[in-house]
């Protein structure tokens, strides 16, 4: 055949013209697979390597956390004075005759502990700084603001708070005279009120600030003061500050709290007079005394 001019095509040497042109037999074989490839660590193995490792370090910390915590630190001394803290440490008090205790940190307040941690909420956080009266409780017969004296500085002291005082059936004479003469009108402020009063009296040797009716300092025979003036009374509760406006009702119970007290003092002390001369009277002579001597 001659060439194609056209395309420039040749006829195959040694291939007939007209023959059938066969094609190269194809593969049918399949194709053998790639080797694998080394597999990794996947995405989800990662983040469960990740969990597991991250818990295991929670838990060692944990462990490790409570051990220092439970573990008694070593006493730090300087200038000759026993450090503590920052952590929490022991403490203890008197409070209303009983013997308390907590764990705190050197830096919690006493209304913190009595209200957070001895579930003694009489004493109010109002202004937190020393100057409105709602926290005021009694430190070895003193008036004292809770939210200004740190718990670890109370601790052997002797403290008084107005869950001390009375209870619903029986109150105080103090909370009884505000009742009767309306001295509370929200109540958020009268049991600072009430530990103010009472902390007066008591200093002033006034029977009233003792439910049994005397002062542990005042002998039986000494005569009770004599009831305060409403001057001496507006000064008394000059530290506590009512929102309300309750000063009216607060001031009269005060005083007639006092005056009653007062009252029933002079007559206790009068026969008390009376019982001593007796005994003095019946008073056996030593042998040899005279009856003129």
């Amino acid at each position: 055949m001659a060439e194609d001019e056209g395309h420039g095509w040749k006829e195959p040497a040694g291939q007939a013209a007209g023959a059938e042109v066969t094609k190269p037999a194809e593969r049918t074989e399949a194709a053998e697979p790639p080797p694998p490839a080394e597999k990794g660590l996947s995405r989800r193995d990662f983040l469960r390597t990740g969990a597991a490792a991250g818990a295991l370090g929670t838990a060692l910390l944990t462990a490790e956390a409570q051990r220092a915590s439970t573990a008694a630190p070593a006493a730090r001394h300087e200038a000759g004075v026993e450090l503590v803290g920052p952590g929490a440490v022991a403490m203890s008090w008197r409070i209303n005759g009983r013997p308390l205790q907590a764990t705190l940190e050197p830096r919690v307040t006493l209304l913190d502990a009595l209200r957070d941690h001895l579930e003694l909420t009489g004493a109010k956080r109002v202004c937190d700084r020393g100057t409105c009266g709602a926290c005021t409780v009694l430190i070895d017969g003193r008036t004292a603001y809770a939210c200004s004296i740190l718990a670890i500085e109370a601790q052997g002291r002797s403290i008084e708070t107005v869950e001390g005082l009375g209870t619903p059936e029986h109150l105080h004479p103090l909370q009884a005279a505000i009742v009767a003469h309306d001295g509370q009108q929200c109540g958020f402020c009268t049991p600072g009120f009430v530990m103010a009063a009472k902390g007066w009296l008591d200093r002033r040797g006034h029977p009233g600030g003792h439910p049994g009716g005397q002062h542990p300092a005042a002998g039986p025979a000494e005569a009770p003061p004599a009831a305060p003036t409403a001057a001496e009374v507006h000064r008394a509760l000059s530290g506590n500050f009512c929102r309300c406006g309750t000063y009216a009702g607060l001031r009269p119970a005060l005083l007639a709290a006092a005056s009653a007290a007062a009252g029933t003092g002079a007559k206790a002390a009068a026969a008390a007079g009376a019982a001593a001369a007796a005994a003095g009277a019946r008073r056996p002579r030593p042998a040899g005394e005279s009856k003129e001597a």
